[in-house]
């Protein structure tokens, strides 16, 4: 396995300074309080409760998440791993079938009156498979380390593309190949293989649009050009950077940020929930963001660099690609860097099930460190 990871003391030296609990509890109030401010116009529309208090109780719920994920050992949650793994495929195949449909895909499955979206607990199913994998397989070579994997995680990829979910099934797809090239000793020729791909697809692009539906085909090509239609596809990237930009230095405040209140930066509150509270907070607030953000993804290193098993280092890898590669592709699509794919902000953005995972998978890193302290 690759030594690299454990190089760093300075990871170490986070983890024994800030407590995971306490960053994202933080970071999570942080996002209570900029959904409180972008939702304020919308939340008399949105059944029980405005969308701020529906967010703390989301927040309540991934604490009993966060406990009970740490508290439970993950040696004995990955003698489950495939299990864990084949139910979550069942449930992407229901939602292929009987998913109930917003804004034109089919991701979520509803029990009554609430509902969940299932990609997302595939996402952490698929790394306690591959960890589990990975830790018990001692043969190497290609077939071992990418081939039987990626038959693995293939089937979730597909059903999860075809919802449509483009950006959960990138990071998805992420995830795995972070995880398989940390194990593979060939790093350097998959590398250069993926590379390679990404320097052709320019030319394959009319053959692999097909499948694309039509609107992130028109999302791609506003992201190239957004003024194209500023009215249309180009808006939602426009009116992101004239919300980041109006923050300024110092922010509007959480009353004065008219761009996410007013809805004209549309899912203020969703994925563009950095664009919102880089209005209501400026430039100082974004600094501050992204150093809680900073220490706590160190800190996850610093678990990492010291688990007792490659289970647990497997583990903390995909966790921290999980969380890594949406922080990244969130703040990218909304500074206008990258395609807007609907990838959320973890521990800001609104929503149920990303939450509830996100503080789930933190508590399995905890529970890693746990493990290193007490075995």
């Amino acid at each position: 396995m690759n030594g690299e990871w454990r190089k760093s003391s300075l990871g170490g030296a986070l983890e024994r300074q800030f407590g995971i609990p306490v960053l994202i509890l933080t970071i999570s109030s942080l996002g209570i309080l900029s959904i409180y401010s972008a939702s304020q116009d919308v939340s008399h529309s949105l059944g029980w409760a405005p969308l701020y208090l529906k967010q703390v109780v989301w927040v309540l719920i991934g604490g009993l998440a966060f406990l009970a994920m740490s508290a439970y050992d993950y040696h004995r949650l990955s003698r489950y791993a495939y299990v864990l793994y084949v139910l979550s495929l069942l449930l992407l195949v229901v939602v292929f079938l009987e998913g109930r449909s917003t804004r034109g895909a089919q991701r979520w499955l509803a029990i009554g009156s609430f509902s969940f979206q299932p990609s997302e607990i595939a996402k952490v199913t698929l790394v306690i498979m591959l960890a589990r994998y990975f830790s018990t397989q001692s043969s190497k070579g290609m077939v071992n380390r990418l081939i039987i994997p990626g038959v693995l995680m293939f089937p979730g990829f597909l059903l999860i593309l075809l919802q449509p979910d483009l950006g959960t099934a990138i990071t998805y797809l992420f995830v795995f190949l972070t995880i398989v090239l940390f194990v593979g000793p060939w790093t350097r020729g998959l590398t250069i293989g993926v590379l390679g791909i990404l320097m052709v697809l320019p030319f394959l692009w009319k053959r692999l649009s097909t499948p694309l539906r039509g609107y992130q085909k028109e999302r791609i090509l506003a992201f190239l050009d957004p003024t194209s239609d500023p009215m249309g596809k180009g808006y939602q990237a426009l009116q992101s950077k004239i919300a980041i930009g109006s923050g300024q230095l110092s922010g509007q405040g959480l009353y004065g940020a008219t761009q996410s209140q007013l809805q004209f930066l549309p899912d203020g509150y969703t994925d563009f929930a950095f664009s919102a509270f880089a209005e209501q907070w400026g430039f100082l607030g974004v600094i501050v963001l992204l150093f809680l953000y900073y220490l706590l993804f160190m800190t996850m290193i610093g678990v990492g660099e010291r688990a007792r098993d490659s289970s647990g280092v497997i583990l903390v890898i995909g966790i921290t690609a999980i969380l890594g590669f949406c922080l990244m592709v969130n703040i990218g699509m909304t500074v206008g860097l990258l395609p807007i794919v609907g990838i959320p902000l973890p521990l800001m953005s609104y929503g149920g099930t990303t939450m509830v995972m996100t503080f789930a998978v933190l508590g399995l890193l905890l529970n890693v460190k746990r493990r290193r302290l007490f075995s």
